[in-house]
């Protein structure tokens, strides 16, 4: 191999290890929900190239709300599933859709598009029992 195929390589693995740290590397930071008039806490997620916020803190033992706002047309996003309520909405784009979900206990929850590249995590935060 000469130089410039060590160049394309190099170039390819770069890039390969770019985007598989933008879609499954770990996130930091995250976004406090706020309680609402209705008693919920409410987050409003925009979803674009991945869910922003893809962290939500909440309080354990009290309801949540999201709204989810789909701003592309990319097949990825056309769904958000939260497993571990066995809950699922689809998300037509434009349109805000909200999502309601019972108390839950301090600890972490996933929420993913159906083909697990777009990911987001509720960090609940309290005692835990």
């Amino acid at each position: 191999m000469d130089v410039s195929n060590w160049i394309v390589t190099i170039g390819g693995l770069l890039l390969i290890g770019f985007i598989a740290w933008f879609f499954w590397g770990p996130k930091q930071g995250g976004s406090q929900a706020v309680i609402g008039s209705s008693g919920y806490q409410e987050a409003s997620i925009q979803v674009k190239n991945g869910y922003n916020p893809a962290r939500v803190i909440v309080q354990s033992g009290k309801p949540i709300r999201f709204e989810f706002t789909r701003e592309e047309t990319a097949a990825c996003s056309e769904m958000v599933i939260f497993p571990d309520f066995q809950k699922s909405a689809t998300l037509p784009v434009g349109q805000k859709v909200r999502i309601d979900l019972p108390p839950v206990e301090a600890g972490t929850y996933d929420f993913t598009c159906q083909m697990g590249m777009y990911k987001g995590t509720i960090i609940a935060k309290g005692e835990k029992k």
